[in-house]
């Protein structure tokens, strides 16, 4: 049996239109991916973010292992599709910590409905793709949201 995992970037969005999506989804938790958990939006910083989901009954986890590291994400504003895959595999996913956050970011969604946020609209700039690929070997489907 497939485990669904989602995705979302919150770029264009706000909280409450966030929130929508997610709780259309069934989802339950929102694992936030990026390195940085900071936001010039209103909303999306780490303590504002978690705790509107959790007024909202959703949960909050913030993996900053699995964030992209400043020269991946200069890569993905480039729309260099390659050159963050390598970036972020080589810095991150093929790392020590980066493995054991993978690992941990499965549980998570193996208990939960867990849906990858970082700002990126598209899925496809973004590492959060790398992540649903490493994923779907231990049996995730992935859905991308876009509220």
């Amino acid at each position: 049996m497939s485990k669904r995992l989602f995705t979302i970037g919150y770029e264009g969005l706000d909280p409450e239109r966030l929130r929508d999506a997610l709780q259309s989804a069934g989802v339950a938790v929102l694992a936030d991916v990026r390195a940085v958990a900071n936001s010039r939006k209103r909303g999306f910083s780490k303590g504002a973010l978690k705790a509107g989901l959790e007024d909202a009954g959703l949960g909050y986890a913030h993996l900053r292992v699995l964030g992209t590291p400043k020269s991946g994400r200069e890569a993905a504003r480039a729309d260099d599709a390659a050159l963050l895959k390598r970036i972020y595999c080589e810095e991150v996913l093929e790392t020590a910590g980066g493995i054991a956050a993978l690992d941990e970011l499965s549980a998570l969604a193996e208990k939960a409905p867990t849906c990858l946020l970082c700002f990126e609209r598209d899925p496809a700039r973004c590492h959060r793709r790398l992540l649903a690929e490493r994923l779907a070997p231990r049996g995730f489907v992935v859905e991308d949201l876009f509220g």
